[in-house]
């Protein structure tokens, strides 16, 4: 099994400014390298002081730059919130500068209040994702496309320049009958329960390995998003689980909440799940039992783990933990590869 550090880039206290949260997101990325993750998944977020990358192709050019073996996905891209006339040819040109590494990793967005402020209603994203992403595969598999659709109407066009290397797609999806209809036609998948409990995530998984039973030859690859972060002590779990609830409150008001939002800051509601319960399902814990929990999800078939580790503690307290993971944890995971077919 393998892992991605996920570049999560909060920015909880708004002092912190673009330029220290974007040079600590750079220092991940090259410490991941170091440790010995596959790569990094960069988010995309706007508007928001969570997650946010504005441009995760930019980011993937600047993490290449600094790199040299890390697989840069996206995590996701939006794709009804872009012209793919536009994005395709900005994908070709991140590929070449990337050196071939870009997993490019889409979706129809997640944040409601975002979606809504760019002028794309969030009950309107799932049509618009479907006709933006036959679009942009045409671009980057066919020299003249025209189009005549809903959402986009044009005269034949290509795409330049051509792509060199192939620019694999990855779908961000979580609802199970998504994931199955996805891994049907042998796209690779991203997914995540989020907070939600393991019966969620089994759910999810089952949905991967039913669509890609269907595909004649399949050839896709599972990756699973979840809150991972490794501890010392009974303590330091209890106290980095209330840090990761205080984050949720948060990220809850703008993943499916009202979307209160003060200035850009996203302001954190109480939360129906209390801390305990969270610790109970995402995977805050001491080395054996993180081993022990991580082996059971290779076993389901997970092929990659996209590591959450990122809730608002110090960026020192990452980089340490990214040290101890990759060295106490990855050693007795990194052999175990896909069980089910």
């Amino acid at each position: 099994m393998d892992f991605v550090h996920f570049l999560s880039s909060h920015m909880l206290d708004p002092k912190t400014g673009g330029k220290r949260l974007y040079a600590d997101t750079l220092a991940q990325a090259v410490h991941a390298e170091a440790c010995g993750y596959r790569g990094v998944a960069i988010p995309e977020h706007h508007l928001v002081n969570i997650l946010l990358v504005p441009s995760p192709l930019q980011m993937a050019v600047a993490i290449a730059a600094r790199t040299s073996r890390l697989a840069l996905m996206t995590s996701i891209c939006q794709l009804p919130l872009r012209d793919m006339r536009v994005f395709a040819g900005e994908v070709v040109q991140a590929q070449a500068l990337c050196d071939g590494r870009l997993m490019l990793g889409v979706g129809k967005g997640a944040f409601g209040f975002e979606t809504g402020r760019i002028g794309v209603p969030m009950e309107e994203t799932r049509e618009r994702f479907e006709e933006s992403l036959a679009v942009l595969e045409a671009l980057l598999t066919r020299e003249e496309v025209e189009w005549d659709g809903r959402h986009y109407r044009f005269d034949a066009l290509t795409i330049m320049p051509r792509p060199e290397d192939p620019v694999p797609l990855m779908l961000g999806v979580m609802a199970p009958p998504g994931i199955e209809a996805a891994a049907a036609k042998n796209y690779h998948v991203q997914t995540t329960p989020l907070s939600a409990t393991h019966g969620v995530l089994e759910g999810q998984v089952a949905a991967f390995h039913r669509g890609r039973a269907q595909h004649p030859a399949p050839t896709n690859r599972l990756s699973l998003q979840r809150g991972v972060f490794l501890v010392r002590s009974e303590a330091e779990r209890q106290r980095m689980v209330e840090v990761a609830h205080r984050y949720y409150a948060s990220f809850d008001n703008v993943f499916g909440g009202p979307g209160i939002v003060d200035a850009g800051i996203i302001r954190p509601l109480p939360r129906s799940q209390t801390a305990q319960e969270l610790g109970a399902n995402i995977v805050i814990c001491q080395r054996d039992e993180m081993i022990d929990r991580l082996a059971g999800y290779a076993e389901m078939g997970i092929d990659e783990v996209i590591v959450t580790s990122i809730f608002g503690q110090p960026q020192q307290e990452t980089l340490e933990m990214m040290s101890m993971f990759g060295a106490e944890v990855m050693p007795h995971l990194l052999p175990l590869r896909r069980r089910v077919a």
